[in-house]
């Protein structure tokens, strides 16, 4: 699982569903091993009807459509806090693992959907593929060093440890593979946001490592008793501060407090405890897809590239092309070089291209107004909703595994791949799934009309009515939206809260089902958020939240 774009499914109860060249679906039973070894997915809800090309085109397009898309009132960094979560959520840490050096609890385990981290700590330090993410002391988790730049100024022209992703280096293959970060899953390399996030919690992690060495703890029950904190107080951070803001916090308070009603619910077999969880197709292709309608098209990203400074507003598109998956690290380049592997001259990233923190979250939060960045210069997300900025609709080649590859335009598009996506799956309508969770369905007046998000005019009557009548689920969540300030609701915040409640579950370190644990490193025993986690990791100090200044 390295790309988002799978080729195939393993849906447990139907067998590998699979598509050829033209995107044409199949099923065939499963060969043997691939029940062990394949991450599962599920159905929550029924089969839904397909919705043509010509139609998925144009909604596509009004989607990505050029505009001022709303603001919402999120900090920005949540958007991609969300991709990195996601990216923990369906990281299949067995896929290497195809001799015997694995039991059938490992497994089971390894191919499971789990809100664990196993994105950050790969199968720990003691597997002998992923030590490599390991420093010599096999309990820290290893970080990179940025390259010296002389743009804009000398303060830039050195190089700082600690503010990269550890990245492969050397003199052999590509220079995509000597920018190849050393990390488990190089999906958080896609852009600079979740680098830098990931980054975040490979600091978080060796500063608590530190604190429990002091007292006493070496070696392997080091690294165990630190993982086991990180994890928890990961989960609280997501169960507190992450979904309430992205989801009804109605639903939210409900699921943790009452329980899972719809998704391997007590009582319903999956949802026994002991048994492996598996993700539903209508989290993974629609309503976990939220993020792509929060992702801004410009970022104040730090005092070099802001609307102000020498570097002006970070686009998007830099985001990309500062990372070491999707881009090369070259000031000015466009998709032709992002997409050829050999483009760049450097191997890390420039040192002008470190985060200020302070822009990303909100600190005053956490009691710290001295981490405001300067009148102006913060980020929020673009509200939840049907609308997605505009270079969405033209991604690097690197993001979707493409790079070397002739690309026919619409399939860069994001809302085009997404509803295409669905589509080849048979997902569930918005209206069947508003019918099996048992809530009033979005009214055609609603679908067609928004509140404030895509306008459909482009589309044909014909289109719209079959837009209107079997709304795909993903442009369902995101119209629930718009009529919910912005935060999932009825089908996509239930089917959300249940899957991150089930994903706690089933992870082997588990708020959810030791319920007594509080967290210890924030301002108190109820309270840690992100901003929390980042003064812990950056260690409070303004010159390491921000190391570039004002």
């Amino acid at each position: 699982m390295r790309k988002h774009a799978r080729d195939s499914f393993f849906v447990a109860g139907e067998g590998v569903l699979e598509f050829d060249h033209d995107g044409r679906p199949g099923t065939r039973q499963p060969l043997a091993g691939e029940e062990l070894r394949r991450f599962r997915f599920s159905r929550l809800g029924p089969r839904g009807p397909l919705l043509d090309e010509e139609t998925r085109i144009a909604l596509a397009e009004a989607m990505t459509a050029a505009g001022d898309q709303p603001d919402g009132t999120v900090p920005a960094g949540f958007t991609y806090l969300g991709q990195f979560v996601d990216h923990d959520l369906t990281m299949d840490r067995t896929e290497a693992q195809l001799g015997t050096d694995v039991t059938l609890d490992e497994l089971l385990q390894g191919r499971s959907p789990a809100l664990d981290l196993d994105s950050l700590y790969g199968r720990g330090p003691q597997d002998r593929h992923d030590r490599v993410f390991y420093s010599a002391d096999g309990v820290s988790l290893k970080a990179g060093t940025t390259s010296a730049t002389d743009f804009p100024d000398k303060r830039v022209n050195v190089e700082l440890e600690g503010f990269d992703l550890p990245r492969a280096g050397g003199t052999e293959g590509t220079r995509a593979d000597r920018r190849k970060p050393l990390i488990p899953d190089l999906r958080n390399d896609e852009n600079l946001a979740v680098a830098q996030t990931h980054l975040a919690f490979i600091r978080f992690h060796n500063r608590v490592v530190e604190e429990l060495a002091l007292k006493g703890l070496t070696g392997q029950r080091l690294f165990t008793a630190a993982r086991a904190e990180v994890i928890r107080h990961y989960q609280w951070l997501l169960r507190t501060d992450f979904l309430p803001r992205i989801v009804d916090p109605e639903i939210v308070k409900d699921v943790f407090a009452s329980g899972r009603r719809f998704f391997e619910a007590p009582g319903r077999g999956k949802g026994r405890s002991g048994q492996p969880p598996t993700m539903p197709l209508e989290f993974a292709v629609a309503t976990y897809r939220l993020g792509h309608s929060m992702i801004r098209g410009g970022y104040q990203w730090n005092r070099v590239f802001n609307d102000d400074g020498p570097g002006g507003l970070s686009t998007l598109l830099q985001l990309f092309t500062f990372s070491g998956v999707a881009g090369n690290f070259e000031p000015g380049s466009g998709l032709p070089e992002l997409d050829d592997p050999n483009s760049g001259t450097v191997d890390t990233l420039p040192t002008n291209w470190i985060a200020d923190f302070r822009r990303l979250y909100d600190f005053r939060e956490a009691g710290r107004p001295d981490l405001t960045p300067p009148p102006g210069r913060g980020n929020v997300t673009k509200r939840i909703d049907t609308l997605l900025v505009d270079p969405l609709a033209q991604l690097p080649a690197g993001t979707f595994g493409g790079r070397g590859t002739e690309i026919p335009p619409i399939h860069r598009n994001l809302a085009y791949r997404n509803l295409t996506r669905a589509n080849m799956v048979r997902l569930a309508t918005g209206q069947q799934m508003a019918k099996l969770l048992g809530v009033r369905p979005l009214t055609a007046k609603e679908i067609i009309d928004g509140n404030g998000g895509a306008a459909l005019p482009g589309l044909s009557v014909e289109q719209r009515d079959a837009v209107a009548a079997n709304t795909p689920l993903w442009f369902y969540v995101l119209r629930e939206a718009e009529f919910n300030g912005g935060l999932l609701g009825a089908v996509g915040g239930r089917i959300t809260a249940e899957v991150f409640h089930r994903a706690m579950e089933s992870s082997r370190t588990s708020i959810v089902r030791d319920p007594s644990w509080r967290p210890t490193l924030g301002p108190d025993l109820r309270t840690f958020r992100m901003t929390d986690l980042l003064l812990f990791a950056f260690e409070g100090k303004a010159d390491l939240l921000n190391p570039l200044g004002d």
